[in-house]
């Protein structure tokens, strides 16, 4: 889920170079820590934060199958 989550951001910044993804693993939970410029953080979230949630679906639903929970924070 890790380079899924740095593929979608790099393609959404103008500073792909930037782009760093943090996970910490539980043991039904992953926390994925989104670090990106600061003039980006606006584009990765997006009108009224669409694309953050459009992140977000594609991590719920794919954490189903693994039985796992994932939760996205978008940091500077």
């Amino acid at each position: 889920m890790k380079e899924l989550v740095e593929e979608i951001a790099k393609a959404l910044v103008d500073h792909p170079s930037d782009v760093v993804v943090e996970e910490s693993a539980g043991d039904h939970t992953c926390v994925l820590k989104l670090r990106v410029a600061k003039d980006d953080v606006g584009k990765v979230i997006g009108k009224k934060g669409s694309n953050a949630n459009a992140i977000r679906t594609i991590l719920d639903a794919s954490g189903g199958k693994n039985n796992r929970r994932y939760i996205l924070e978008i940091l500077e």
